[in-house]
């Protein structure tokens, strides 16, 4: 079974998590939208840092491209709000941990550019809007199938992690917004 399926098989469940509770901000709302992206800054920077830590460089030549903690930063910035306390870094202690919290930090852009949609104009949206370059998702599923990871439950866990993270920082927000 490839990686990504793996993946996919394995953290459906927390997935499924993540996007109830994050559709529970209803982002045409300010005051959601800044708990939102709060939420999400509680932990991409968190986890980029691991990734960075664990070598996502080596895995990924055009990671630098991939990272959006400067634009979620900016975006939260603009809106005049406060970066929040991140959440600790998971440790990242192999290539497959590695992978598995990738996928599910690449997998977020696809959920982001649908909810981009629904954020009004008139509202920063650089963080849901990006797609990188021209094919990244293709090359980063490409790059996940070909990865010779011998411990493929390393990267299930190292993935329900950041769910989890994602999870506990979308409640935490959520249940700040009146």
């Amino acid at each position: 079974m490839l990686l990504r399926s793996a993946l996919r098989v394995q953290t459906a469940d927390c997935h499924a998590a993540v996007d109830t509770l994050f559709g529970s901000f209803n982002l045409s709302r300010t005051h959601d939208y800044k708990a939102f992206l709060r939420a999400h800054a509680r932990v991409v920077p968190a986890i980029e840092h691991a990734l960075e830590n664990g070598g996502i460089g080596r895995l990924l030549p055009d990671w630098p491209e991939r990272r959006r903690a400067h634009l979620l930063a900016a975006d939260i910035r603009e809106l005049d709000d406060r970066l929040p306390v991140l959440l600790p870094q998971p440790a990242l202690r192999s290539e497959a941990a590695v992978w598995g919290a990738a996928y599910v930090l690449e997998g977020s852009k696809l959920g982001g550019a649908l909810l981009a949609k629904v954020v009004p104009d008139y509202l920063p949206n650089s963080y849901l809007s990006p797609q990188g370059p021209k094919g990244a998702m293709r090359l980063f599923m490409d790059r996940l199938d070909a990865s010779k990871v011998e411990d493929p439950d390393a990267a299930v866990a190292a993935a329900r992690d950041v769910f989890k993270l994602f999870l506990k920082a979308g409640q935490a927000e959520l249940e700040a917004v009146p």
